[in-house]
């Protein structure tokens, strides 16, 4: 009797093993059935409502890297404004560049100029010079002769070159000269001399 029963116990204990559910089927009873359930709900309602439950799930998901994000344009129109900025930089310089050549060639034509009078200055110098010195040769011949024979060459000669000779003779000499000439003459280079020497002193 007690055998029968012990064999009873252990059919038993074997048929609620096999009859109660495993793990998976609780998952599948208790959370995918109801989400199901629940999807079924929200596509019959979003159905009825026009609305489209996978454009909604879109923009819930985070941006793909496909998507520009705004600190990245930020960043290319801070580039192309830098960009410009250097382009207009680089106009002003070459500005610059073109004003200080053309202001240096100006300069080297200033100074080619420059030598030029300089150079003509010395030659009308130096021609002075040779004037000088030929007029001093010149006096000096006037000067050997006799106040007779000056006389005469002096007032056939035209007044400024008369009054070039008559005023670097020495003054012994000029007097001698003007007083062998017609004192009309005499009185006129006088007075020309004078003024002459007024004009040089001022």
């Amino acid at each position: 009797m007690k055998v029968n029963k012990k064999l009873k116990n252990d059919y038993t204990e074997d048929f609620m093993e096999k009859k109660s559910p495993g793990f998976f089927q609780k998952f599948f009873a208790w959370v995918i059935i109801p989400l199901l359930f629940v999807i079924a709900i929200l596509l019959v309602v979003a159905q009825f409502t026009n609305t489209n439950i996978f454009e909604k799930a879109s923009e819930m998901l985070p941006r793909t890297d496909e998507e520009t994000p705004a600190s990245a344009i930020d960043m290319d129109n801070k580039i192309v404004e830098l960009q410009a900025q250097i382009q207009e930089k680089d106009a002003q310089i070459e500005k610059l560049q073109s004003e200080l050549d053309t202001a240096l060639a100006e300069n080297e034509n200033h100074i080619a100029i420059q030598k030029e009078l300089r150079k003509r200055i010395e030659e009308l110098e130096s021609g002075k010079q040779e004037s000088k010195k030929d007029l001093k040769e010149i006096v000096n011949t006037y000067e050997k002769m006799s106040a007779k024979a000056v006389a005469p060459i002096i007032v056939e000669m035209k007044d400024e070159q008369a009054l070039e000779i008559l005023s670097n003779l020495k003054p012994d000499t000029l007097s001698q000269v003007l007083a062998k000439m017609d004192p009309k003459e005499a009185a006129r280079y006088t007075e020309l001399l004078s003024k002459n020497k007024e004009s040089n002193t001022d």
